[in-house]
């Protein structure tokens, strides 16, 4: 009798584990779905559950990227300012944080305030932040030269590649005109 209890295979039951990682991606995907479709306002509740699941992560930042983008979309660039903001403090080597932020903030009005916030600071990756705030500024070349600079300085960084490409079609861009 007890050989048989052994030799029966008896298994534990699953235990299902409830991982907010997982449920933040899901929910991310399901305001992209909702974006969409233009329905902005669930959209934004999404992407604030997402964000609410999984606050410290770096997919996080992401989920704030979208979020700013739903705002965007809506007319609110006020609004989505802060997301944008905190996508580039939870990670900052993603180049296309960067362009929208300087987007966000031509949109408000703040691009030469900016200019002088970011030219105060000491972090390198400032050098990305003005050099797009100056070709929102419609000063391209002034923008390229510091991005260009910014790339010979730093030519080790994961976002190094995708500030050369901008420059490359951003000079294109004024040759043309």
């Amino acid at each position: 009798m007890l050989l048989s209890f052994i030799t029966s295979g008896y298994k534990k039951p699953d235990v299902y584990v409830i991982d907010a990682t997982k449920n933040a991606y899901l929910h991310n995907n399901m305001g992209l779905r909702y974006l969409d479709e233009h329905c902005y306002y669930a959209a934004i509740q999404e992407f604030k559950i997402a964000i609410s699941l999984s606050p410290s992560a770096q997919a996080t930042a992401v989920y704030y990227k979208n979020l700013g983008d739903a705002y965007m979309k809506i007319g609110y660039p006020d609004m989505a300012r802060k997301p944008y903001e905190d996508a580039v403090k939870q990670f900052s080597l993603n180049f296309q944080y960067y362009k929208d932020l300087a987007k966000c903030y031509k949109a408000l009005g703040l691009v030469s305030s900016k200019i002088n916030e970011y030219r105060n600071g000491k972090n390198p990756l400032n050098k990305v932040m003005i050099g797009l705030l100056y070709v929102e500024s419609g000063n391209p070349k002034r923008g390229i030269t510091v991005l260009d600079e910014f790339t010979a300085a730093e030519p080790d960084l994961l976002i190094t590649p995708a500030v050369k490409q901008y420059v490359k079609e951003t000079v294109k861009n004024v040759d043309n005109l």
